[in-house]
Protein backbone atom coordinates (compact mmCIF):
# COMPACT_ATOMS: atom_id res chain seq x y z
CA UNK A 1 0.00 0.00 0.00
CA UNK A 2 1.28 3.47 -0.86
CA UNK A 3 0.07 6.92 0.02
CA UNK A 4 -1.32 9.52 -2.35
CA UNK A 5 -0.63 13.25 -2.17
CA UNK A 6 -4.16 14.63 -1.85
CA UNK A 7 -4.00 18.07 -0.24
CA UNK A 8 -1.64 20.95 0.39
CA UNK A 9 -2.54 23.23 3.32
CA UNK A 10 -1.44 26.85 3.06
CA UNK A 11 -1.52 29.32 5.96
CA UNK A 12 -2.13 32.87 4.76
CA UNK A 13 -3.65 36.23 5.62
CA UNK A 14 -6.38 36.27 2.94
CA UNK A 15 -7.71 32.79 2.07
CA UNK A 16 -10.40 34.07 -0.33
CA UNK A 17 -7.99 36.13 -2.44
CA UNK A 18 -5.35 33.41 -2.53
CA UNK A 19 -7.94 30.75 -3.43
CA UNK A 20 -9.21 32.91 -6.33
CA UNK A 21 -5.63 33.45 -7.56
CA UNK A 22 -4.78 29.73 -7.51
CA UNK A 23 -8.13 28.79 -9.09
CA UNK A 24 -7.16 31.03 -12.02
CA UNK A 25 -3.60 29.69 -12.17
CA UNK A 26 -4.54 25.99 -12.07
CA UNK A 27 -8.04 26.07 -13.61
CA UNK A 28 -9.38 24.81 -10.26
CA UNK A 29 -12.72 25.61 -8.66
CA UNK A 30 -13.77 26.36 -5.10
CA UNK A 31 -14.85 23.19 -3.34
CA UNK A 32 -15.66 24.30 0.19
CA UNK A 33 -15.49 27.22 2.59
CA UNK A 34 -16.07 26.48 6.24
CA UNK A 35 -17.31 28.74 9.04
CA UNK A 36 -13.72 29.61 10.02
CA UNK A 37 -13.00 30.96 6.52
CA UNK A 38 -10.89 27.98 5.42
CA UNK A 39 -11.21 27.70 1.63
CA UNK A 40 -10.54 24.47 -0.28
CA UNK A 41 -10.06 24.43 -4.04
CA UNK A 42 -9.45 21.60 -6.48
CA UNK A 43 -9.82 20.43 -10.04
CA UNK A 44 -13.34 20.17 -11.42
CA UNK A 45 -15.00 17.08 -9.94
CA UNK A 46 -15.16 14.07 -12.25
CA UNK A 47 -17.85 11.55 -11.31
CA UNK A 48 -16.35 8.25 -10.13
CA UNK A 49 -12.80 9.62 -9.84
CA UNK A 50 -12.75 9.54 -6.02
CA UNK A 51 -11.39 5.99 -5.84
CA UNK A 52 -8.93 6.42 -8.69
CA UNK A 53 -5.61 4.62 -8.26
CA UNK A 54 -2.36 6.41 -8.90
CA UNK A 55 -1.65 10.13 -8.86
CA UNK A 56 -4.58 12.49 -8.48
CA UNK A 57 -4.44 16.29 -8.61
CA UNK A 58 -4.23 17.55 -5.01
CA UNK A 59 -6.62 20.05 -3.50
CA UNK A 60 -5.28 23.24 -1.94
CA UNK A 61 -6.65 24.46 1.39
CA UNK A 62 -6.10 28.05 2.49
CA UNK A 63 -6.48 28.91 6.18
CA UNK A 64 -6.26 32.33 7.78
CA UNK A 65 -3.47 32.74 10.29
CA UNK A 66 -3.63 35.82 12.51
CA UNK A 67 0.13 36.24 12.97
CA UNK A 68 2.40 37.41 10.19
CA UNK A 69 5.04 35.32 8.50
CA UNK A 70 8.50 35.56 10.04
CA UNK A 71 10.72 33.10 8.14
CA UNK A 72 11.28 31.88 4.60
CA UNK A 73 8.75 29.43 3.14
CA UNK A 74 9.93 25.84 3.46
CA UNK A 75 7.73 24.73 0.59
CA UNK A 76 6.98 26.12 -2.84
CA UNK A 77 4.90 24.99 -5.79
CA UNK A 78 6.60 24.32 -9.14
CA UNK A 79 4.47 24.91 -12.23
CA UNK A 80 5.01 23.90 -15.83
CA UNK A 81 2.91 25.36 -18.67
CA UNK A 82 0.55 22.79 -20.15
CA UNK A 83 -0.47 24.45 -23.40
CA UNK A 84 1.85 27.40 -24.08
CA UNK A 85 5.46 28.53 -23.93
CA UNK A 86 7.06 29.54 -20.63
CA UNK A 87 7.16 33.28 -21.41
CA UNK A 88 3.45 33.27 -22.30
CA UNK A 89 2.55 31.48 -19.06
CA UNK A 90 4.72 33.81 -16.99
CA UNK A 91 2.92 36.76 -18.63
CA UNK A 92 -0.47 35.23 -17.81
CA UNK A 93 0.51 34.68 -14.16
CA UNK A 94 1.85 38.23 -13.87
CA UNK A 95 -1.46 39.53 -15.26
CA UNK A 96 -3.26 37.52 -12.53
CA UNK A 97 -1.26 39.36 -9.86
CA UNK A 98 1.91 37.29 -9.38
CA UNK A 99 5.21 39.16 -9.05
CA UNK A 100 8.73 38.18 -10.05
CA UNK A 101 11.27 37.51 -7.32
CA UNK A 102 15.01 37.10 -7.23
CA UNK A 103 16.14 34.31 -4.92
CA UNK A 104 19.65 33.86 -6.29
CA UNK A 105 18.61 31.87 -9.37
CA UNK A 106 21.29 33.50 -11.57
CA UNK A 107 21.05 32.39 -15.21
CA UNK A 108 18.67 29.47 -14.62
CA UNK A 109 15.90 28.95 -17.19
CA UNK A 110 13.18 28.89 -14.55
CA UNK A 111 11.39 31.96 -13.25
CA UNK A 112 10.53 32.63 -9.61
CA UNK A 113 7.15 34.21 -8.98
CA UNK A 114 5.32 34.96 -5.75
CA UNK A 115 1.59 35.09 -5.31
CA UNK A 116 -0.23 38.39 -4.68
CA UNK A 117 -0.46 37.66 -0.94
CA UNK A 118 3.32 37.54 -0.31
CA UNK A 119 4.95 40.71 1.02
CA UNK A 120 8.25 41.70 -0.62
CA UNK A 121 10.39 41.13 2.45
CA UNK A 122 9.57 37.45 2.63
CA UNK A 123 11.55 36.31 -0.37
CA UNK A 124 14.48 38.71 -0.61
Amino acid sequence: MTSRFTELAVDCTDPDALARFWCSVLDYEAREEDEDGVVTIGPPVTPGAGNQRGPVPPTLTFARLPEGKTVKNRLHIDLSPADREQDEEVGRLLALGARTAYVGQGDESWVVLVDPNTPDYQFC
